[in-house]
């Protein structure tokens, strides 16, 4: 294989890639959104500067994606916290587990998502919308919310998935030292919400080493929400360096 033909793969293995050279577009993406409260010094035990805290909230959340271009229907878990920077609101994502490796791949290396392996899930169940995490054979997260209880108006399911969203970069030099060490932002575009709701909701946060959920323990239910759209991921943009200390 030519030098060029080697730069014109996206990924390896060359013969195999680990993911296709798409920008996915998301079909029949289901949220479950449970805002709730929980203690500040947690938070800024794993917030990285230069983001900023207003509140002690965070997001659990769990998405069923129906169709994906590139990877087909997966699920993913995690959880994100509100933050701000340079004055802009938006969400630090913390932790993202999915039982898809082509998009944890792309979204790991491509762009910034703090994405490793899980099997998280989301179903009704007697009257409830059922979001479960598991990490191997063991339960870390469980949220239930009353399915379809009350309309969300349309606006403000989309103003709720729509905040820009920042992420690390981080890509280590041969010897271990930073190679990449980056502050990057992103957004949803193209949204098309299909119907919302809101409701009562509760979440158990189940302690593992390996998947720490727990460690930002859930103190008050906030808010609650049930999302349908189709929507596309933005391409990340630097913001912050962490080698050089520079703003993008």
């Amino acid at each position: 294989m030519k030098q060029q033909e080697v730069l014109q793969h996206v990924t390896t293995p060359l013969v195999n890639p680990a993911y296709a050279p798409v920008i996915p577009r998301f079909t029949d993406r289901e949220y479950l959104n449970i805002v709730y409260r929980t203690d500040i010094d947690a938070l800024r035990a794993v917030v990285p500067e230069p983001l900023e805290i207003d509140e002690p909230l965070v997001r659990f959340e769990v998405m069923k994606m129906g169709d994906v271009s590139g990877y087909g229907p997966y699920t993913e878990s995690g959880q994100a916290i509100p933050v701000t920077f340079d004055g802009e609101r938006g969400e630090y994502l913390h932790a993202m587990y999915l039982d898809n490796f082509p998009a944890t791949a792309s979204g790991r290396e491509i762009s910034a998502y703090p994405k490793t392996a899980g099997a998280p899930n989301l179903y009704v169940d007697n009257g409830a919308l059922v979001g479960t995490l598991d990490y191997g054979s063991l339960r870390v997260a469980t949220a239930t919310m009353g399915y379809k209880h009350y309309e969300l108006d349309e606006r403000e399911a989309e103003a709720q998935i729509t905040v820009p969203t920042f992420m690390l970069k981080k890509i280590p030099n041969y010897d271990g030292s930073p190679r990449v060490a980056e502050l990057v932002r992103t957004e949803i575009t193209d949204v098309v919400v299909r119907g919302a709701w809101t409701g009562p909701a509760r979440l158990q946060l189940f302690e593992h080493v390996l998947a720490p959920l727990a460690d930002l323990p859930v103190r008050e239910i906030v808010s609650a929400s049930h999302i349908l759209t189709d929507l596309t991921l933005a391409p990340v943009k630097p913001v912050h360096d962490y080698l050089t200390g520079a703003r993008s």
